[in-house]
């Protein structure tokens, strides 16, 4: 687990490879089919041969849930242990991490009324008046749900207002449906120095590595420009781009901060997660996988096989 831009998919490869795992994904946009290049998935020649689950998986005119998401996960997570490989979760959702390690709050039913007002409110107001709302009443919720996400943002309040209780405190009762797997986590974080620096290189990869072609394709293809994913990070900017909001270099600096403040935020929700072993420094840095495989060793010292 870990901020964007941290390394995670090379340091998944390294252990897949000395472990016999199989990776399994835990980005929220990486499960669409289309949608490459802003999620920076493995391409297939760089996967190694290595098995990857949970890539490519639904339509973009689907909802996919984090409640799928921890279904899907435990049948790969089964069906990986049940071949005698080592499953390997890795991404940097944190909603989807703790829908399948700690369980998830099914929640109420929908409120009708009381999703127009807040909707209402968003439309004179904006969404970010709803999420200032909801940091006042569920401040980990809001941590995690960027501020113009207005489907997320009303759903946490509906909860809120519905059942008298934050999201957050649903979260804390409820169980993992892979209670009985030895779950061992590594977290990466970075200097928010070079966190910036690796962002920006991404960015500049991602336009040249055609994003902007990406998006046009999926348009011209009959893909609504209201579906979930192109409300993503990347392509939430990229379609204003193309609307003429801005320029590309004023996209492009845009979306390089966008992803720096995303990277504090998966770091002040992974920091809220219990038992995550954290290490500093990229993924793909030997340092970094010499550490990784020494806490694994003392790990399965104690008596518990990673």
């Amino acid at each position: 687990m870990g901020p964007t831009a941290s390394g995670k998919s090379a340091l998944g490869l390294s252990l897949a490879e000395r472990h016999g795992g199989e990776i399994i994904n835990c980005d929220s946009t990486a499960v669409y089919r289309g949608f490459d290049i802003g999620t920076d998935k493995v391409a297939l020649e760089a996967r190694r041969g290595i098995p990857h689950h949970l890539i490519d998986i639904a339509d973009p005119t689907e909802v996919y849930t984090a409640a799928q998401f921890a279904r899907d996960a435990t049948a790969a997570v089964r069906d990986i242990h049940a071949r005698g490989k080592l499953p390997i979760l890795v991404g940097g959702t944190g909603f989807y991490y703790r829908a399948l390690t700690r369980g998830l709050f099914p929640g109420p039913g929908a409120d009708d009324a009381l999703r127009a007002r807040l909707k209402q409110i968003a439309d004179v107001r904006g969404p970010e008046r709803l999420h200032r709302l909801l940091s006042r009443v569920d401040a980990d919720s809001a941590a995690r749900i960027m501020p113009r996400d207005l489907k997320r943002i009303v759903r946490a309040l509906e909860v809120y207002y519905t059942t008298g209780r934050s999201l957050t405190s649903h979260f804390a009762q409820t169980a993992s449906p892979i209670a009985d797997c030895d779950v061992f986590t590594i977290a990466l974080r970075l200097p928010p120095a070079l966190t910036a620096e690796r962002v920006a290189r991404r960015v500049d990869e991602q336009f040249t590595r055609g994003i902007v072609a990406e998006v046009q394709a999926l348009l011209a293809r009959g893909v609504s420009p209201h579906v979930r994913p192109f409300g993503g990070l990347v392509y939430r900017q990229v379609m204003e781009m193309l609307r003429g909001v801005r320029g590309e270099a004023e996209t492009r600096a845009l979306i390089v901060q966008e992803n720096r403040r995303y990277a504090r935020r998966q770091l002040i929700w992974f920091r809220k997660e219990p038992n995550l072993k954290w290490f500093d420094g990229p993924g793909e840095r030997e340092v970094v996988l010499r550490l990784v495989e020494d806490a694994l060793a003392t790990h399965e010292s104690r008596g518990v096989a990673p």
